[in-house]
């Protein structure tokens, strides 16, 4: 299986399976001298982990990080980095009724196709659990850019199935389960949960990531354009079925005297451009956000055929997220500040040298 790293000078590697022994990856390309331990993994793990409420899978993986490589006396050495994660928690005789059938919507016929053999035991490669080790290689990233650049990434929980925030304050999204804006709707979140578990069923999600203090001139014109290669790697999520830049899609409704950017000399008047222009950051913050289709894998019977192409009923049992979004912030947030380390480390290699053309108005 091919594709399995992205970036260029700072790239990752990812490998394992749901319910194979282990999770890992390679991170090639850190520059050395970053103070780094086993202990600046554990929040963000922790976020992304299954369990963490009732509103999720309840697969509890301890997610120890074990740094194997590239570290020495407490420092990247400008080696590649080596983590490695091992699974305790995986059920596979919860996929016993899946080995000769497909799931609909999942990836089980696609595989199929493609490779001739597939791991039916939780998804294998295509499971959410591999995007546990892009969270850990963003630990690296995000602790770079805040420190050497002074970039801070973060995301929110913007939409869940019909409800959308009435109000924001940062400070409440990290005090609840759902990375919600606005903690006053939370029990609202809570039922509607409820709900669909008893239902067997499940709903989509939006997540919205902002990067700030990203300097102007990160990105590249053409083909290694910063919008580009953010809505890739934000595309390269799982369930992922969509990703904005900006306004995105709201633009199609908007005017050319409404969604440009009008430049003062106190900033910029908006930011429908997401803080990206012609490819190249602008000062302003990056804004992104992705939707996220709902989970595949629900209670409720539905057809589909088996290896021979004989109709069958499905209905998927285990342990599954009713939505797939709860937990996909900080996966999110780990594949922004991922490429945004990368074109740091690019743009200074190519321009570090091009002193500020103007005064920074952002």
């Amino acid at each position: 299986m091919s594709s399995n790293h992205f970036g260029k000078l700072l790239s990752v590697t990812t490998f394992g399976e749901s319910h194979g022994p282990a999770i890992g990856c390679v991170v090639d390309g850190c520059p050395p001298g970053l103070e780094l331990a086993g202990d600046d993994f554990v929040p963000d793990l922790a976020r992304r982990a299954s369990g963490r409420s009732r509103h999720t899978s309840q697969r509890r993986e301890s997610d120890q990080v074990e740094i194997l490589s590239g570290i020495y006396q407490g420092r990247t050495t400008g080696t590649p980095i080596a983590l490695l994660i091992r699974n305790t928690d995986a059920r596979s005789r919860d996929y016993d009724d899946l080995l000769d059938t497909f799931r609909p919507a999942h990836a089980d016929y696609t595989y199929w196709h493609k490779y001739g053999i597939r791991d039916p035991r939780g998804g294998g490669r295509s499971s959410a659990r591999e995007t546990t080790m892009r969270v850990a290689a963003a630990v690296i990233a995000k602790k770079w850019l805040a420190q050497r650049c002074g970039v801070r990434v973060r995301g929110y929980l913007a939409q869940l199935g019909e409800i959308t925030p009435q109000g924001f304050a940062w400070d409440a999204v990290e005090g609840n389960p759902f990375f919600w804006p606005h903690a006053a709707q939370v029990p609202q979140l809570e039922a509607a949960m409820d709900a669909l578990r008893k239902a067997g069923d499940s709903v989509g999600a939006r997540v919205e990531v902002i990067a700030e203090g990203v300097p102007p001139g990160w990105g590249e014109p053409i083909y290694g354009k910063l919008d580009a290669e953010l809505a890739a790697a934000l595309m390269g999520i799982n369930a992922v079925k969509g990703v904005e830049i900006g306004d995105g899609f709201a633009s199609v409704a908007q005017h050319g005297s409404q969604h440009r950017d009008e430049l003062t000399p106190q900033g910029f008047a908006s930011n429908h451009a997401g803080g990206i222009l012609g490819g190249i950051s602008s000062g302003q913050p990056v804004r992104c956000s992705i939707a996220l289709k709902p989970t595949s894998s629900i209670r409720i019977p539905g057809r589909s055929v088996n290896l021979r192409g004989e109709p069958v009923e499905v209905t998927t049992t285990g342990r599954h997220d009713p939505c797939v979004g709860i937990r996909a912030t900080p996966i999110a947030e780990a594949m922004v500040a991922l490429v945004l380390m990368d074109h740091a480390l690019r743009h200074r290699a190519q321009c570090g040298d091009v002193p500020p053309q103007t005064p920074r108005i952002a």
